[in-house]
């Protein structure tokens, strides 16, 4: 009797005890390509039977042999044969690494299922190949763990259908990267079952859950206000709360333009005026009041005292003929974005002192010119 069919027989009439499994393990492990063909099947389920009963006694090079005689058997079964040991196997806290990809990754879903649902054993680089190269039944299969990592459910709620998307954010197990729930949110736009499970995951960063807000349809907003009224509520007050730091912006900014035309029409407006602005800290006003003297857009004026164009700001305060004196106030007053020593002020002395007033004024009219032709285009 060869090799192969002597194992097998002496296996099913009980001649190998499951007490010497790495025998039958090594003696398979050798001829297994030799294995008659209508006994493989029924040698996979004894090998099955042999590692979950007495998987614990094999050593290390036992169980890498038995996964070997595994992936060649299961290259080799109908799908039923594969299906019945996925089914024994993926429930095991611990199975051979490579059979168990190999069945999680078997394009029959029947086979691939109860590995890729249940088997602590996969890595999430195989969870990752098997969403990117199968379909959308092995997706949803892997959207069920127990757990999955953020690389995972990037790929799930970026490649799955809505079943898909859905079963990863009802999974409670499941963990999400910002990609992964901007993803979410965007598609749970006219999608009120899905919008209604992320909102109420409590991983969901409030930035997330206004934005999913905006997108909800009027009953899921409600439900999810409800649901999670102290997020709805801090929301609801950060809207609050910009809404009024942009309405005291542009009150400030109005007030600061009638105070500078006030001035200006007046014949008020001077070096006197501006270093009081200076030192009382009145930004706002600072930057109007040199607009109306440049007779420069407001914001070309603020980017000068944004503390990074203290070369602009000298052609501006030649321009309009302000004093050294003046000019270097306010250089010091917005050079906290950059601080500038002794060696910057003695710099741009020299330059104030060389530029003449007409050139500076050339200098100012040629770049508003072409600032005002770059906005047109």
């Amino acid at each position: 009797m060869a090799g192969p069919e002597r194992v097998a027989k002496a296996y099913q009439n009980g001649v190998i005890a499951m007490d010497s499994p790495a025998v039958l393990i090594r003696d398979l492990y050798t001829k297994v390509e030799q294995f008659p063909a209508e006994r493989r099947s029924s040698a996979l389920r004894h090998l099955t039977d042999l590692y979950l009963i007495g998987g614990e006694q094999l050593s290390t090079d036992d169980i890498a042999h038995l996964d070997e005689v595994f992936v060649r058997l299961v290259e080799t079964v109908e799908v039923s044969a594969r299906a019945l040991l996925a089914t024994r196997l993926g429930p095991a806290a611990t199975a051979p690494p490579k059979v168990l990809r190999l069945l999680a990754c078997d394009n029959a879903i029947e086979v691939a299922s109860p590995v890729l649902t249940q088997a602590a054993g996969l890595d999430d680089n195989t969870l990752i190949e098997c969403a990117r190269t199968r379909g959308q039944d092995h997706m949803l299969a892997i959207s069920r763990r127990r757990t999955l990592s953020e690389s995972v459910t990037d790929v799930l709620v970026e490649h799955g259908d809505r079943d898909v998307v859905l079963s990863t954010a009802m999974n409670a197990g499941a963990s999400f990267s910002e990609k992964g729930f901007g993803i979410l949110v965007n598609r749970a736009k006219g999608y009120d079952e899905l919008a209604s499970y992320v909102g109420r995951r409590r991983d969901l960063p409030p930035a997330f859950f206004e934005r999913l807000l905006e997108a909800a349809s009027e009953v899921v907003r409600a439900k999810l206000k409800a649901e999670r009224p102290h997020v709805a509520a801090e929301i609801d007050r950060a809207v609050v709360d910009v809404a009024e730091i942009l309405r005291g912006q542009a009150v400030a900014q109005s007030y600061a333009q009638s105070v500078a035309q006030s001035l200006n029409r007046t014949g008020k407006l001077n070096e006197a005026k501006l270093m009081e602005f200076v030192s009382t800290g009145h930004t706002e006003l600072l930057a109007v009041a040199l607009a109306q003297m440049a007779s420069l857009p407001e914001k070309a004026v603020a980017d000068m005292l944004d503390g990074q164009h203290d070369e602009t700001l000298i052609i501006l305060a030649k321009a309009i003929e302000l004093s050294w004196e003046t000019t270097k106030t306010i250089i010091a007053s917005i050079a906290h974005v950059h601080p500038l020593g002794p060696s910057d002020f003695k710099r741009l002395n020299r330059a104030f002192d060389r530029l003449e007033q007409a050139t500076a004024q050339k200098i100012l009219d040629f770049r508003d010119t072409q600032a005002r032709r770059n906005s047109a285009n």
